[in-house]
Order: structure tokens, then C-alpha cells, then sequence
């Protein structure tokens, strides 16, 4: 088993507008001994911008800044900059985040040089109906598609939703891996249950063609679904994948229905390095659960949301949203983590 030790809050809400509500999800970039945190912050009536803070090693805070770093800008984010994820690949820190307008959450990034100044490029994700996404599954082979790909329509349907042209396909957790992948980018995304898998060469070729292609062979790019009694709900990517010998580290959220309401937990799986759409491994138990105070109550109940990550030496710290409230952390041992799911069939 794996040794998870928590090292509780790091960051949580303060009196300041922009994050008097929530402090949490935070996108993690290392640098030697620097930690830097771009965190989502949340204010009163649900409206999130990223928050700026720095540490000395994995834990103390150093800096904290006073305002946001990352505003709403544009109509398709206007409610929320959300969830912020960071890589950097070549001379250039990528930033996914969800842009959420008040109605539809889809996947966004922003480039920056220096942390400090952003360009931002768009929704990145199909933008399409729940109509249109349904009608591009059906060319799927049904046996190989999990029946939840077309739940996640009916989902709406019951609602009345399905037949407003404004609400778009959800399409959340985008993760870029941190480095091309054979002169490719490659990230990871969840149209709900599982989570998928985006190969190209250029930013420019995520047209709507790319993606009505792309969603008539989903089945093709679907590299983990729900499997074990602690995601039968959904899962959805967390942390940017992690290199390693054994393949590529990657710890993600997965959600169960209990009596009390949803739980999410942490989780662990291993993809191949150079074939990352192949699963080599996971966990078929959670790598942490909501258990402390923290985790439990909050914004919203019992949820550890990994999305960053440090490694100093062995000791891998895994940053997490604890009950969509806290930034909160949990340490263990990266070899004892990749002999576990080498273990795993």
C-alpha cells in the first residue's frame, strides 16, 4: 500500500472580494525550490478568476498576491476563469482552464512567458449542441461506447435543455502533457464520463471539422472510462501527467454516487510514454479520500480535486481543491506509488 501523509491547508478564502467564497483547484508550476500556485478564487455569486501565490519548497507561502492574475475578459468566460492547469513545453507556459459564461463550461487556454503577462486564444474544445455532439456519437460503434455517452445527453434532455441552441457540449478538465509527444501536442479532456485523449501538430488545427471528425470516432480517443465502484459516476483528468521510466504518472479524479450525495476521490493510473492513449495500469482504489474536516465540509461536500503537483526528491506533493473551499496538500513516495501500479494488472 501506498503511505499518504496530509499536510492540510495552504491556502484558503480571505476578506478580499475576489476570493471571499472559495480558494481552490490551483494549476502548479515548478521551478527548482519555487513553487508557483495559480489558483481558482472564487467571490460571492459564484464568479472565479485565478489567484497568484508562491512558495519556498513544497508548503510555505511566500507571496500571495493582493488582485487576480488571470480576469474574465470575454463573453465565453464571463461568470468564471476556472480550474487553471500550467505546463511549460519549449519557452512557453501553456494555461487550460474551463471558461464558463453562466451556461456552458468548455476548455480554454492562455500562453504567457513570464507568469505575469497572458494572451489568451479562445475555447479550444468542440463547440457544438448536445443536438450536434449526439448526432456525431451515433457514427460510433455502440458496442464500444460506454451507454453513458449518451446519458450525458439525456442528462439534459430531462431538464429541457437539450433543444437550447446556447447550451453547448460541457467539455471540462483540460491537461496538457508537458512536452510534445512525437512533434505532437497531446492533452487530455473529459466529455463526460471518461476522459479523452487530443493529438495534433498546431493550435490553428482544432477547427470545427477537427472536432466533428474527432467526436463521429470518439471510441478511438477514449483512454480511460469508469471502471471501479470509486468512479462509476465519472472521472475526469487532474494533474498534467508526470514522466516517469515507468510510463506517464497520472492522477485524476473519480466520482461515486453514495446516500449522502457524490464523493470524489483522488486516483492513479499509468499511460504508455510514447502511446500515452494506452492504459498500462490503475489503481482500483482511491490514492486519497475526502476523510478530514477540510475535505469533507465546504462550498460543496466531500471532494479532494487533484489538479498540481511538486517532486522534491522521492516525495511527490499533490495539490488538491479540498470541499471546493481550501488548497490543501497530501505527500507520499513516487517510487512507492509506480511500484504499486506496477503491481496492478
Amino acid at each position: 500500500m501506498i503511505t499518504i501523509e496530509k499536510l492540510g491547508i495552504i491556502l484558503s478564502p480571505t476578506e478580499k472580494e475576489f476570493e471571499n467564497t472559495g480558494v481552490l483547484n490551483p494549476g502548479i508550476y515548478q521551478e527548482g525550490n519555487t513553487v508557483h500556485i495559480l489558483y481558482r478564487a472564487v467571490q460571492k455569486g459564484n464568479y472565479s478568476t485565478i489567484g497568484y501565490a508562491r512558495t519556498e519548497g513544497p508548503t510555505k507561502i511566500v507571496e500571495r498576491m493582493e488582485k487576480p492574475i488571470i480576469t474574465q475578459e470575454f463573453d465565453y468566460e464571463k461568470q468564471g476563469v476556472e480550474d487553471a492547469r500550467i505546463v511549460k513545453i519549449e519557452d512557453t507556459y501553456y494555461i487550460t482552464y474551463t471558461a464558463y459564461d453562466g451556461i456552458n463550461a468548455m476548455g480554454a487556454l492562455a500562453t504567457s512567458k513570464d507568469l505575469i503577462h497572458f494572451e489568451k486564444h479562445g475555447i479550444i474544445t468542440p463547440q457544438v449542441s448536445y443536438k450536434q455532439y449526439e448526432s456525431h456519437v451515433n457514427f460510433c460503434n455502440a458496442k464500444k461506447l460506454n451507454p453513458k455517452y449518451h446519458e450525458y445527453y439525456n442528462l439534459f434532455t430531462q431538464i429541457g435543455l437539450e433543444s437550447d441552441e446556447m447550451r453547448l457540449l460541457r467539455d471540462k478538465d483540460v491537461v496538457l502533457f508537458p512536452r510534445k509527444i512525437n512533434g505532437q501536442f497531446v492533452f487530455l479532456h473529459r466529455i463526460w464520463p471518461g476522459i479523452q485523449i487530443v493529438k495534433f501538430d498546431d493550435w490553428k488545427d482544432l477547427t470545427p471539422s477537427f472536432w466533428e471528425n474527432y467526436l463521429r470516432n470518439l471510441t478511438d480517443h477514449i483512454i480511460l472510462d469508469p471502471k471501479d465502484a470509486y468512479e462509476m459516476s465519472y472521472i475526469g483528468a487532474g494533474v498534467p501527467p508526470i514522466e516517469t521510466a515507468d510510463g506517464w504518472l497520472l492522477i485524476y479524479h473519480g466520482v461515486h454516487e453514495t446516500t449522502t450525495g457524490r464523493v470524489y476521490d483522488a486516483k492513479a493510473a499509468l499511460l504508455h510514454l510514447e502511446k500515452p492513449e494506452i492504459e498500462i495500469s490503475r489503481l482500483p482504489y482511491p490514492l486519497f479520500s475526502p476523510t478530514k474536516q477540510w475535505e469533507i465540509e465546504g462550498e460543496v461536500s466531500d471532494i479532494v480535486f487533484p489538479t498540481g503537483y511538486s517532486l522534491f526528491a522521492e516525495d511527490l506533493y499533490i495539490y488538491y481543491g479540498a470541499a471546493d473551499k481550501h488548497i490543501a496538500v497530501a505527500k507520499m513516495n513516487i517510487n512507492e506509488l509506480l511500484l504499486e501500479l506496477r503491481k496492478q494488472p
